[in-house]
């Protein structure tokens, strides 16, 4: 027997033995019948005037007793996927792209015995880190091997985020699986779990090498051109160099960022429909201003961490927010193609480099842009070419202090804080940059978020951009059965499919479409 006990809220200053203690006494439960207990949910409550820790442990019994009736004592659901596989173990799908929900869905598969076939236009995490070193450094563009392409995908050079608005108890199976294969057990109970760049490379890697050991195909550097059709729905696979490959079933999980392939669905008319995205900025404080401003008194205490905020303001039937935030971390360059800039977060494990950082970013609106399914897309290279060219070109990005871009003035030069971006920075006006539309809602979104930390907006805040990879700003259309509502047996994906935001939701999106392959009957 397994009960929750939910709402244990402690000091800072506080040991895993008075959480243990706490939970037993509200349950009621004798401690000579208790098989095991474990933290399985951990938050901060920096709220009001004091820092406490909220816990939900997880009890489990050697025999059943009856509860309290208490609201904070749950019994938890099931959450293990159940599948019927009826897909013979001859047929082997084709997943496109090997980013979370391609690497999710080829996991699954091989669980169940069939044998993906996965193409990555990039190239293999290790080779992939030494491009994009290469890039920080030097300024030598690949752009088939980036922040955006290769195995892993653009969650991989972020900060290993593991959050998500979506409730879907495929969540818990991919903690499980990310903490099978070398994260920290943290991730299972935190709530803002996190793996961090650094150390999530080489479970990426671990889970690829075991989809392989079990009958999966992992192509690098094999760039799809093409889909086969017929009277049927799909049938295959073109690849760059010419080859030919068949399957009925192909799945794209090709990311936000794959310009290309939206291009070919288009001339193929396959159906998709424009979707809100958001552009912006990244903004920039050092740690200890946001720990203080968060943590108070408690600032840099080791049972804390480095301080997160997540904020937003809405005015009428537009939105600005902050997202992606990295405490600790760095602004990085995440341009998929040459002559463009743009801008991501990224976070080691510890968290702690001197600045911490997030995107501020305002919504784009469908009915913002022209009827040309892709015009998302060239809005957004629109920015990004406009970003290189106001920093100047090589690469370097466009900054300004916030209070700068709040009064519409050009900076001359930075105070405690300096931008983090690896390949240097160039003073702009960002109210040149965006329209006026985007420009006066991340006006009122900043003017908001300082009040709720004094500082935040008019202090010494640097913003870098341009942040235009929010979401993809396409979503390809799907029906009941998650095929395309275009082509039967083309199964779109993840994130690039408008189907996810992260990496756990493009991997539980992963996960869904690896269950209905599955599940489908010859």
């Amino acid at each position: 027997m397994t009960f929750y006990v939910n709402d244990i809220f402690l000091p800072v200053n506080h040991h895993i033995d008075d959480v243990y203690s706490l939970a037993i006494k509200k349950s009621g439960v004798a401690k000579d019948n208790i098989k095991n207990i474990c933290v399985r949910k951990k938050s901060v409550d920096a709220r009001g005037n004091d820092v406490k820790f909220v816990y939900s442990v997880s009890i489990t019994l050697f025999n059943k007793v009856k509860l309290k009736k208490d609201s904070k004592i749950v019994i938890p659901k099931d959450y293990s996927i159940e599948i019927n596989c009826k897909l013979n173990k001859n047929e082997r799908p084709i997943i496109v792209g090997l980013g979370p929900a391609g690497l999710f869905c080829a996991y699954l598969l091989v669980l169940y015995g069939i044998k993906p076939i996965i193409f990555e236009l990039g190239k293999p995490v290790d080779e992939r880190i030494k491009d994009v070193d290469l890039f920080f450094q030097k300024g030598i563009f690949n752009e088939n091997s980036n922040v955006q392409f290769g195995e892993g995908g653009a969650g991989t050079f972020s900060d290993g985020k593991l959050t998500t608005r979506i409730n879907d108890t495929r969540c818990n199976f991919v903690l499980e699986t990310f903490h099978k294969f070398g994260a920290d057990e943290n991730i299972l109970y935190e709530s803002h779990p996190h793996i961090g760049t650094d150390k999530l490379t080489h479970i990426i890697k671990k889970i690829r090498e075991f989809i392989a050991e079990n009958g999966g195909e992992v192509h690098f550097k094999s760039e799809v051109c093409d889909l086969l059709c017929d009277e049927k729905g799909i049938k295959g696979v073109v690849l760059k160099n010419g080859e030919k490959v068949f399957s009925r079933k192909v799945v794209l999980a090709v990311g936000h960022s794959s310009r290309k392939m939206f291009e070919l669905l288009k001339n193929k008319n396959i159906l998709m429909e424009k979707k809100p995205f958001s552009v912006g900025v990244r903004i920039e404080h050092l740690r200890e201003f946001i720990d203080e401003k968060r943590y108070g008194k408690y600032a840099g205490h080791k049972n804390l961490g480095s301080a997160e905020y997540q904020f937003s303001k809405r005015e009428n039937n537009r939105g600005c927010y902050t997202f992606c935030m990295c405490p600790g971390g760095q602004v990085i360059a995440s341009n998929s193609e040459e002559n463009m800039v743009v801008t991501n977060g990224m976070s080691k494990s510890d968290r702690l480099d001197i600045n911490s950082n997030s995107a501020v970013v305002a919504s784009v609106l469908p009915e913002d842009l022209d009827s040309d399914i892709m015009s998302g897309v060239y809005y957004q290279k629109k920015l990004e070419k406009l970003a290189y060219e106001y920093g100047g070109k090589d690469y370097i990005a466009p900054c300004q202090l916030s209070k700068d871009f709040l009064n519409d003035t050009i900076s001359t030069k930075f105070y405690d804080v300096k931008p983090s971006y690896p390949l240097g920075t160039s003073f702009c006006n960002f109210n040149d940059i965006f329209d006026k539309k985007i420009s006066d809602m991340l006006k009122i979104g900043l003017a908001s978020f300082d009040e709720k930390i004094k500082g935040f907006s008019y202090g010494s805040a640097v913003l870098t951009g341009i942040e235009t990879r929010t979401s993809s700003p396409l979503r390809i259309l799907r029906g009941e059965n998650l095929n395309s509502v275009s082509i039967s047996g083309l199964y779109p994906a993840g994130e690039g499919a408008g189907y996810a935001g992260g990496i756990t939701s493009a991997a539980v999106d992963g996960l869904r479409i690896a269950q209905a392959i599955l599940e489908y009957e010859n």
